[in-house]
């Protein structure tokens, strides 16, 4: 699965779209990220840009732009109504699939580096990146602003974690770090009172409310022996919430930042805000997220209302999303559309899913065709797709079968890990057919010069060794699945026996097909050795597989008589 970071830079510029224009093109124009919005500022000066891509493309791409703001933005004239400190004030890196928060920082310590380092620029670094946990909130390192920090730098406890102590004049200083991803998000309420929005935001916000004697409104603040007035925390941790009223709908909502998704998921804040509403009287008619989602956060949440539903969460990704977005009342102001608004598909490279995204008549026909690719892996895999999701809906049935409640549970995981598997599966059609196209360009290699001659054998090589390990794969992921077989047969719903006996018929045709490819990949290949290994391995696992095969059967032929 491809690693995924998104990279929130703030320009100390908003009204000159020329210069905007200039920063965000360098963006645009690096290979491995997507541009996906660009919001100026008029008032505060200052623009924010959204642009996502494989962790060294961001890292790349936000050198770029730093470097190109410092060129184009002179802070010595700079006004506007946002705290900032530099050209580039803060550059965020946030973790958004498959990264941990603690590689994100380690990216945010090699861009401020080389920020340091090849613009003699000073950089702060912030958040998660910051060991020092004195300095790690930007508020605190911004204080003073672009106006004190010609002395504040030379405070022995603000030396720039990189770059010169000297602040620079025209480019000012920048904050580099990682955080979480922050979700705008805004929960409708079926009243126009802001004062009673406030009330539940006050409920469910981490820093809560000021406690009072008496009248929660109008009582005496009580305070600390210090003076300072004692609150009482809210029941969501990371959630920063206030309630108001929106004239454009006639409706009051709660307005919130969730900024720790991992610890407050919007579904709980969603399912809290519920609960907190209807104890004050008010009813949640439905939410809106603003800006870009996760993949995840969705399927999550699409999980969590089906398991509240005791029904099984192996259900499809656009079933989950489905499942989200009405649970939540995610249309309730406008349409959600998942192709719009979630991360991941905006990224989807269309190239590595182009035979799944055809119709059964338009693959069949586009493999009866007379060129080579889609050829027996892919089809193999296709076989193997199809087994695995024949054992996935036994399962589901299985799940929802009238009297097997008490095993919801125990056929939904069941469910849940075919998904897995399946999706997996469907991956590896267009992967084989791509693994072949890379053996082809690679033949295209000039081969004039001794050097082009050995830089096009590598590249075959390379493509070879790719073209082998992919139906090799394909091989695993089908295995795996005939445990899912073999427990739907023997143990699930009984009137869809022959369906898992025919997914485990697909899945062993998937492996046999899978090893036929790793065996006529493997001819070319000259590490001979490693081809012996492979394919011992895959013909060992075609054994297993077959005898498993066998077992299936006859469970399922004993169930026919």
């Amino acid at each position: 699965m491809q690693q995924l970071i998104e990279c929130v830079p703030n320009f100390s510029e908003g009204n000159n779209m020329q210069i905007i224009n200039q920063i965000t093109q360098v963006i645009e124009n690096t290979e491995g990220v997507k541009l996906l919005n660009v919001d100026p500022g008029k008032a505060t000066n200052r623009t924010v840009v959204t642009f996502v891509g494989s962790p060294d493309a961001v890292v790349d791409a936000a050198f770029k732009a730093i470097k190109k703001a410092g060129e184009l933005i002179d802070m010595s004239k700079h006004k506007g109504e946002h705290p900032r400190m530099g050209a580039t004030d803060v550059c965020p890196l946030i973790p958004v699939s498959n990264i941990s928060m603690e590689e994100t920082a380690e990216y945010a310590k090699k861009l401020a580096q080389k920020v340091g380092a090849e613009l003699n620029l000073p950089v702060y670094l912030y958040e998660a990146a910051q060991p020092n946990k004195n300095r790690s909130n930007l508020s605190i390192i911004r204080a003073g602003e672009y106006e004190g920090f010609f002395k504040k730098i030379k405070q022995p406890e603000w030396k720039p974690d990189f770059g010169p102590t000297e602040f620079d004049t025209k480019r000012g200083a920048t904050v580099i770090g990682a955080r979480d991803f922050l979700i705008a998000y805004n929960i409708n309420l079926n009243t126009t009172s802001t004062r009673r929005a406030n009330a539940i935001a006050f409920d469910v916000r981490e820093a809560g409310r000021v406690k009072r004697d008496g009248d929660p409104l109008t009582g005496k603040i009580v305070t600390n022996p210090d003076g300072s007035p004692i609150h009482i925390p809210g029941s969501l941790k990371a959630v920063k919430a206030i309630g108001w009223y929106i004239e454009e709908y006639g409706i009051a909502q709660i307005s919130m930042n969730l900024t720790n998704i991992n610890i407050t998921p919007v579904h709980i804040a969603f399912d809290e805000v519920c609960k907190k509403a209807n104890e004050r009287g008010i009813r949640v008619t439905g939410s809106e997220i603003v800006g870009l989602v996760p993949l995840k956060c969705m399927l999550d949440a699409g999980k969590y209302f089906l398991e509240k539903q005791q029904r099984s969460v192996g259900v499809p990704e656009s079933e989950l999303i489905k499942i989200a977005v009405k649970s939540m009342g995610l249309e309730d102001l406008a349409l959600f559309n998942p192709r719009e608004r979630i991360i991941e598909y905006i990224l989807e490279d269309k190239a590595k899913s182009r035979l799944v995204g055809m119709s059964l008549t338009e693959f069949a026909n586009e493999t009866s065709a007379e060129s080579p690719a889609p050829g027996g892996g892919s089809v193999s895999a296709y076989v193997g797709a199809l087994g695995i999701a024949l054992g996935t809906m036994v399962a589901n049935l299985s799940s929802h079968k009238k009297g097997w409640d008490s095993q919801w549970k125990f056929f939904s995981d069941w469910a849940l890990q075919g998904q897995i598997l399946k999706d997996k599966m469907m991956k590896l059609v267009d992967e084989d057919t791509l693994a072949y196209n890379k053996i082809m360009q690679a033949f295209t290699l000039p081969k004039e010069t001794d050097n082009e001659k050995k830089i096009r054998s590598e590249a075959i090589q390379e493509a070879t060794k790719y073209a082998i390990l992919s139906p090799y794969n394909m091989m695993k992921v089908a295995f795996e699945s005939l445990d899912l077989m073999k427990a739907m047969v023997e143990k699930g719903n009984p009137n869809s026996v022959t369906d898992g006996a025919v997914g485990a018929l697909c899945v062993r045709t998937a492996i046999g097909g899978a090893l036929l490819n790793v065996k006529i990949n493997a001819t070319s290949y000259k590490d001979k050795a490693f081809v012996n290994q492979l394919i011992a391995e895959g013909e060992k696992m075609y054994e297993e597989a077959q005898q498993i095969e066998k077992e299936i059967l006859d469970s399922a032929a004993k169930l026919l008589v």
